[in-house]
């Protein structure tokens, strides 16, 4: 039984992290660029640990979400990564993604969080997906706004990892959303 989501677009696929993407991924977690909005750069000791409590582990015990590497079909290169997975300290599920800064302008961070939505809400059959971007990041709101999402307003959490907010919050309820995609059910085959 495979654990990784099909979900695919045109021009990108999922696929699940290895142990062998650490190097991608310490670099990605390195750049200041990159991670302005995401909470800083972090150190390579850290994105280990968090390629394996909060990657790896996670597939094993949440089947069908997950932080999965974004690939190009055309070459199978990464790009960066999408989520779908549980908030720190929520039940909430969000959708969410980081790109490397080479990857960005091409569109790649909407195209595959619509996918990813849609697996949520067709596949999985989640009730709620929701979002969550630093207020000054605009370039995302408008990301999270064109693959699907709505915005209401700002919220704040209770765990440390959100201790920055509060946040520019974004959901979409299952219904409203399938409401407005009714070819995306007859569409989807089981991700499991």
């Amino acid at each position: 039984m495979s654990l990784t989501p099909h979900v695919q677009t045109a021009r990108l696929a999922l696929r699940r992290f290895t142990l062998a993407d650490l190097p991608f991924l310490q670099r990605l977690h390195a750049d200041e660029q990159v991670m302005r909005y995401c909470g800083g750069t972090i150190d390579p000791a850290t994105s280990e640990a968090i390629l394996h409590e909060r990657i790896l582990d996670y597939y094993e015990s949440n089947p069908g979400l997950g932080i999965w590497a974004t690939t190009l079909r055309a070459t199978g290169a990464c790009v960066g990564m999408h989520l779908l997975n549980h908030m720190h300290g929520e039940s909430l599920i969000q959708v969410g993604y980081i790109l490397a800064a080479e990857a960005w302008g091409r569109g790649y961070a909407s195209e595959m969080a619509a996918a990813v939505l849609r697996h949520g809400f067709a596949t999985l059959g989640l009730p709620r997906i929701v979002a969550i971007t630093d207020p000054g990041n605009l370039a995302s709101q408008r990301v999270l706004l064109k693959s699907g999402l709505q915005h209401h307003g700002e919220r704040s959490f209770a765990h440390p990892r959100y201790a920055s907010g509060p946040f520019s919050w974004f959901y979409r309820d299952a219904d409203d959303w399938l409401a407005e995609h009714p070819q995306a059910q007859a569409n989807t085959s089981p991700s499991t």
